[in-house]
C-alpha cells in the first residue's frame, strides 16, 4: 500500500494535514471523503520523503536536563501568540516558528508539537507529552484558552507571565552572587594559607622558640594545618560529606520545613523571601483566572508553583476553605502569611468582581518591591561578607603574630 500525504478541510472549515494508507489516490480520497474531510492537496509520499521523516524522528536527547532553558519557552510563547494574532492557523504558526528555532533540543519538541496538532490532537495535549519543558500551568491555561478560543490571548498572558517572573527570579539571584564570590575567595585564601604559608612559619618558629610551647591558638591553627597537608584527602572527603550531609537534610520534609522557616523569618532575607512568593503566588494566580481556569483548580496549580512548603500548606487549606463555599479573602487573611495589604486587596477583587486583574495588581507592586528588597540586602551583605572575611584570616595573622611577639620577649629578657 502506498502513502499519501494531504490537506484537507473539516465540517467546521478548519484545515488540516495528515498522511493516509491506500491502494490508490483515488482510494485514499474517497476515504477521506466519507470522513467528512474535503481534500484540498494530495501528494504521495516517496521514499527519500519517507525516509525523512523516519530520520527527524529520530529526536536527539541532552545529556542532562532537557536542553530548553525559561527563556527558550517564553520566547516561543511570544512568537506564538503573535502569529495567531495575525490570523495564522496554530500548524502553521507551528511550523514557522519550528524553521527559525536555533536550539536542536526544543527545535525537536516543536517538531511534535506541530506533528501532532497535524495528526489532529489538540495542542494542550501535545504540550503535555513534554511536562519537564511545559510545566501545569502552561498546560492548564493552553487548555483553557484552547475552549474558550482564545488560545492566542492566553500565550501571550502567559508569555508576560513568564518574562515578569524570570526578572523577579533574577533580581533574587544577583542579590546571592555577592556573598557566593566572598565565601569562594575566603575559602581560597584559607586554605593557601593553611597549606602553603603555615607550614614555612611553623619551621622558623620550631628553630627560634627551641622547643619552648608555642601559644594555644598558634598550636590549632598549625594542627590544622598539618592534617591538611598530610589528610588532603581526608580533608575533601569531610569537606564534601559536610555538603552533602546538609543537602540530604535539607531533602527532609523536617529539612525543608526548617530552612523554609528560616527563610521567612530571617532579618531582610525573610522580607524578600516573602515578597517574592507574594508576587509569584498573585501573578500565577491571577494569569490562570484571566485565561478562565476555575478557581479552585488555579489554587492548586498555584501551590504546586510555590517553592515554600509553609506557603504551600497555607493555599493547601484556602483551597479547602473555598472548596467549601467560603469566600477567598478570609482563608487566606487567617493564615497570618500573607500580608494585610494582599489580602484587603484580594477582598476588594471579590466584591467587585475584578478578582484577576486586582491579583496581578498586587504583582506589580511586589515585583517593585523585590528589586527594592534586593537593593536593601546587598547594601547591608557587602559589609557583613567583608567583616566576616577580615575576622577569618584575622584570626590566622593573629595566630601567626602571637610566636612572633614571644620570640621578641625571649630576645630581649622580657
Amino acid at each position: 500500500m502506498a502513502k499519501f500525504k494531504y490537506t484537507a478541510l473539516d465540517k467546521e472549515g478548519r484545515e488540516m494535514s495528515g498522511v493516509i494508507e491506500s491502494t490508490s489516490e483515488s482510494r485514499a480520497r474517497k476515504e477521506l471523503s466519507a470522513q467528512g474531510l474535503t481534500v484540498s492537496r494530495m501528494a504521495e509520499v516517496t521514499i527519500q520523503a519517507d525516509k525523512k521523516t523516519a530520520s527527524a524522528k529520530k529526536h536527539r536527547k541532552p545529556l542532562i536536563g532537557t536542553g530548553v532553558s525559561r527563556e527558550n519557552v517564553t520566547i516561543f510563547s511570544r512568537q506564538l501568540a503573535t502569529l495567531l494574532k495575525a490570523g495564522l492557523p496554530l500548524l502553521r504558526s507551528l511550523e514557522v516558528i519550528e524553521r527559525q528555532e536555533k536550539n536542536p533540543f526544543f527545535k525537536d519538541i516543536i517538531t511534535q508539537l506541530a506533528e501532532s496538532v497535524r495528526t489532529g490532537n489538540k495542542f494542550s495535549e501535545g504540550l503535555a507529552q513534554h511536562p519537564k519543558v511545559f510545566d501545569r500551568l502552561y498546560i492548564n491555561m493552553a487548555k483553557a484558552g484552547e475552549a474558550g478560543g482564545v488560545l492566542d490571548v492566553v500565550l501571550d498572558r502567559l508569555s508576560t507571565f513568564q518574562e515578569k517572573a524570570m526578572k523577579t527570579t533574577n533580581k533574587v539571584k544577583s542579590a546571592m552572587v555577592y556573598p557566593i564570590v566572598i565565601m569562594t575567595v575566603a575559602i581560597a585564601i584559607v586554605a593557601i594559607l593553611m597549606i602553603f604559608v603555615i607550614p614555612q612559619f611553623q619551621q622558623i618558629f620550631a628553630d627560634m622558640l627551641g622547643g619552648a610551647a608555642m601559644p594555644a591558638l598558634t598550636q590549632r591553627i598549625i594542627d590544622i594545618s598539618d592534617f591538611m597537608r598530610t589528610n588532603y584527602i581526608a580533608t575533601i572527603l569531610i569537606v564534601v560529606g559536610v555538603i552533602v550531609g546538609i543537602k540530604l537534610i535539607f531533602k527532609t520534609k523536617m529539612g525543608i520545613r526548617a530552612w523554609d522557616a528560616f527563610t521567612l523569618r530571617a532579618p531582610k532575607i525573610g522580607d524578600l523571601v516573602m515578597k517574592s512568593v507574594v508576587a509569584r503566588f498573585t501573578r500565577t494566580f491571577g494569569t490562570l483566572l484571566a485565561s478562565g481556569v476555575p478557581i479552585l483548580e488555579a489554587i492548586t496549580i498555584t501551590k504546586g508553583t510555590i517553592k515554600n512548603s509553609l506557603v504551600s500548606d497555607a493555599l493547601e487549606r484556602v483551597h479547602d476553605r473555598v472548596r467549601d463555599g467560603e469566600p477567598l479573602a478570609t482563608p487566606l487573611d487567617q493564615q497570618k502569611l500573607f500580608p494585610t495589604m494582599v489580602t484587603s486587596m484580594v477582598e476588594v477583587g471579590e466584591e467587585t468582581g475584578q478578582l484577576a486583574e486586582m491579583l496581578n495588581r498586587i504583582a506589580d507592586n511586589y515585583d517593585e518591591e523585590v528589586d527594592n528588597s534586593v537593593g536593601a540586602i546587598t547594601s547591608v551583605i557587602e559589609p557583613i561578607m567583608i567583616v566576616f572575611l577580615a575576622v577569618i584570616v584575622g584570626t590566622i595573622v593573629v595566630a601567626l603574630f602571637l610566636p612572633i611577639i614571644q620570640i621578641i620577649q625571649k630576645l630581649t629578657g622580657g
